[in-house]
């Protein structure tokens, strides 16, 4: 069940930043909706500009009643810590927004929808409450039918790890192919990919025998009619923590192309202690894990280069693009032409062929 809604205030209470309010951020950044306030009571800023550079004039506020001064709609969750759980100052927020009229749109593991004090409480206040990342009912197993059955590319974004852009590299993909008149597909497996494209499948929330199969229905549904598919990636095949969720993912969407996403300087695996390999490692094990059902390529690197000056960034693609031999950029910064141009030129590759099973 999505929730329409129009005039989102978002709630990044003590994480506005470019890292910790991700969903917020991509939200503001790439929705089509009339962000009109940041909640977050911690922040010195007075406008979300100054977190997300020029263009982003939205107001950051300190309490939700200062908010609804604003004329919000609704109130989307931006942030949540590790695990997804809501703090108890959030649900108090939630209430009170449920209470002034507001549609609630949110991100967290748990479903709030489902709680009774909240469903009374959206009831009696006439709101809807949407938690995405409650996946339908019914999913199939996963088959590779999308290796046999889907003819135009099918992107994955892939990641060295999780949280570092690959949701972002997916939308900018998205934005050049369009741009380019391309009919282009947006596959949603996170929350706030869903929030921005207004449907998806949260595939960390499916159960692990059916995360391939929720991928595979989803991309046969969009696919018909399409030049382009592109899926967006979650986590890291080599995430002690979520390397399920990559693997789902990988062999569900059954990739013709895959691009992989990497933020340079990160040494180790986010919330572990484990390094990050060389770039050469992810690329071979990718590669290698779609091997048996298709010869998918990983055809572009995509950098997260936040935080480095100019002159820093160009020399990181340059230092990538020489170690991996492939096209490299940071989509924010350059745009997606080039990763784009790569997928582009590259054949479809075939399934391989089947036994006798």
């Amino acid at each position: 069940m999505s929730v329409p809604f129009e005039r989102p205030v978002i709630y990044c209470e003590g994480h506005f930043d470019a890292y910790s309010c991700k969903t917020g951020n991509g939200v503001i950044r790439y929705g089509n909706k009339r962000v009109v306030a940041i909640l977050d009571s911690t922040s010195r800023c007075r406008f979300a500009s100054e977190v997300l550079g020029p263009g982003y004039e939205i107001p950051v506020v300190r309490s939700l009643q200062e908010a609804l001064a604003y004329g919000p709609d609704s109130l989307l969750i931006g942030t949540a810590g590790k695990g997804g759980e809501p703090t108890a100052e959030m649900l108090d927020t939630i209430r009170e927004a449920i209470q002034s009229g507001l549609h609630i749109i949110h991100g967290l593991h748990v479903h709030l929808g489902d709680m009774p004090e909240f469903r009374e409480l959206a009831t009696r206040y006439g709101v809807r409450i949407w938690d995405t990342r409650k996946p339908p009912a019914h999913l199939p197993v996963g088959s590779g039918r999308v290796a046999r059955e889907v003819s135009v590319p099918v992107v994955l974004t892939v990641g060295s790890d999780c949280s570092l852009g690959k949701m972002t590299v997916t939308l900018e993909l998205h934005r050049a192919a369009q741009a380019r008149g391309l009919r282009s597909a947006l596959i949603a497996t996170g929350q706030t990919g869903i929030m921005i494209a207004g449907f998806g499948i949260a595939i960390d929330a499916v159960v692990s025998d059916f995360m391939a199969g929720a991928m595979e229905a989803l991309i046969l549904e969009e696919a018909p009619g399409k030049d382009i598919v592109f899926v967006e990636g979650q986590g890291g095949i080599l995430h002690a923590g979520y390397s399920g969720v990559t693997l789902g993912l990988l062999h569900g969407s059954m990739p013709s192309h895959m691009i992989l996403c990497h933020q340079p300087g990160r040494r180790c695996h986010k919330y572990t202690d484990w390094p990050i390999q060389p770039l050469s490692t992810y690329i071979h094990l990718y590669e290698a894990l779609m091997a048996p059902f298709r010869p998918a390529r990983v055809v572009g690197i995509g950098l997260n280069t936040w935080g480095m000056s100019e002159e820093e960034a160009r020399r990181v693609i340059e230092e990538t693009e020489r170690e991996t031999g492939l096209p490299t950029t940071d989509a924010v910064r350059y745009g997606a032409d080039r990763l784009l141009e790569a997928i582009l030129q590259t054949p479809v590759p075939r399934p391989v062929p089947t036994g006798v099973c």
